[in-house]
């Protein structure tokens, strides 16, 4: 039997976006795997704020002194191409995922769904299931109807709270943050960014829910560019299931004219957008399974196969009988881009961080005078050196001079910089009567760490002889 052209249809099929969602409660093994990644993306983004790590935050963001630590590693402003790079491999894992698993971030990952689904399971703890919550809401305002959401938006706004100071704690020292708060010594900018974060947690995850995901979040419009044929989706088999319609569990729906679908519309109840994945794939839909492990538990139930509504892909809908086979998922032609580009970029900020010089050091002339002559003729000239430590140990940088004759450093030859931090040094360079031609002369300043003589640094500048 050939199925309709519509079977996999990309619709935009918009659900009543009016009337509010009660997504209800399911168990199942994709409904273990979101509750995995809530609690793990909720550990890593709570916790790490937390971790020590010589002396200091293990992550830190620190505007002020313009650096950013990520454990041993120190990024200084010279080091922001590594940030945008960073960001360029953020979206094209985004597009890897998407063109070989669909929404998969957004059903799992996305901060959006994280909250959501925390915001949902307080909610569920205070005010009941699915049917309590409906009947709660259209119930007129009492005493215990008052009672209940003051206690459910306390408990969101606390965690909405919590968030934003993790926030905040990535940007400033999270102990010194909690010290301050204790105190109640916070600064402004501090208890502004704190509030605005914790409020668009508090009404995205409270309020806007499946609206971010229907009307606000771009990349619903324009994921249909990055799916083909062999794009993992959620699919619904009409062609298994319709004719839909109810019946008993013993009597044989096939001689009724009937699909394996009963219609029971719990699929649609469990959708967080709340959609109906039964009208094909839609703008709205986000990929989280929910749906599947309401529809499993039916079939079994009633004594059907499982998998009436299914991750397949559009050439395994079609063809039923075609199982989906990872190689298949994986040797298009826009996979291979994404995943050689992105394996490039990777490998070559890997190398890059792995073979940067550990120090960088900027030279200016002394301004107040250009050269000058002393005892017998000799003429020097003052250097001011600024050298960046980037390691996270403090180093011992001795300075040595060469490119004329008898060229020497008269004083200040050795500078200690703490890891992470620039050490300033003025020094004086010397040579004797005689030396050099008059004007500008090349020389070369080499800056070489002591313990460590393969780390060392060679700056070209001028020696002006009157």
């Amino acid at each position: 039997m050939a199925r309709p052209d519509n079977t996999f249809a990309r619709r935009t099929l918009t659900p009543n976006l009016d009337a509010k969602v009660y997504p209800r409660s399911i168990t199942g093994r994709f409904n273990i795997w979101r509750r995995f990644f809530v609690w793990l993306t909720q550990i890593v983004f709570l916790g790490l704020c937390w971790v020590p790590w010589h002396g200091r935050q293990a992550v830190l963001f620190d505007f002020v002194t313009r650096k950013i630590y990520l454990f041993d590693l120190v990024l200084w402003p010279q080091d922001t191409i590594y940030v945008v790079f960073f960001l360029i491999l953020c979206a094209l894992a985004l597009f890897l995922f998407t063109a070989v698993a669909g929404r998969v971030w957004c059903g799992y990952s996305c901060p959006q769904t994280v909250y959501t689904e925390i915001f949902l399971w307080l909610e569920r703890l205070v005010e009941g299931e699915r049917p309590k919550r409906i009947k709660l809401d259209a119930a007129p305002w009492s005493t215990r109807k008052l009672v209940i959401k003051s206690v459910k938006h306390g408990l969101w706004a606390l965690v909405a709270l919590w968030t934003g100071i993790s926030f905040v704690g990535y940007v400033v020292p999270i102990r010194e943050l909690i010290d301050s708060l204790i105190h109640l010594s916070i600064g402004p900018w501090t208890t502004f960014w704190g509030l605005f974060y914790g409020l668009a947690i508090y009404g995205n995850a409270g309020f806007l829910r499946e609206q971010m995901c229907r009307q606000i979040c771009p990349y619903a419009r324009f994921q249909f560019a990055m799916f083909d044929q062999d794009t993992l989706i959620i699919a619904y088999d009409n062609i298994r299931g319709d004719p839909r319609g109810a019946r008993s569990r013993n009597s044989d729906h096939q001689a009724q004219g009937l699909g394996d679908c009963v219609d029971c519309g719990i699929c649609v109840q469990v959708c967080p957008t709340g959609i109906d994945i039964r009208n094909g794939l839609q703008n709205e839909c986000i990929g989280c399974a929910a749906c599947i492990d309401a529809c499993d538990p039916v079939m079994e139930k009633l004594g059907y196969p499982r998998g009436l509504i299914r991750y397949a892909t559009e050439n395994t809908s079609l063809n039923p009988t075609r199982k989906i086979k990872l190689w298949h998922l994986v040797q298009r032609p826009r996979v291979i881009i994404y995943t050689t580009i992105f394996i490039a970029i990777t490998a070559g900020m890997i190398w890059s961080l792995a073979t940067r010089d550990p120090l960088k050091v900027y030279i200016t002339r002394d301004r107040s005078m250009l050269a000058r002559e002393v005892d017998h003729g000799a003429i020097e000239n003052t250097f001011n050196l600024q050298i960046i430590n980037k390691g996270e140990q403090s180093h011992t940088f001795k300075i040595t001079v060469d490119g004329l004759p008898g060229i020497s450093i008269t004083d200040n030859d050795l500078v200690t910089v703490r890891g992470g931090e620039i050490g300033a040094l003025t020094t004086t360079v010397r040579v004797g009567p005689g030396i050099g031609k008059p004007g500008a002369n090349q020389i070369n300043l080499h800056i070489q760490d002591r313990m460590n003589p393969a780390d060392s640094v060679t700056e070209h500048t001028k020696f002006w002889i009157l």
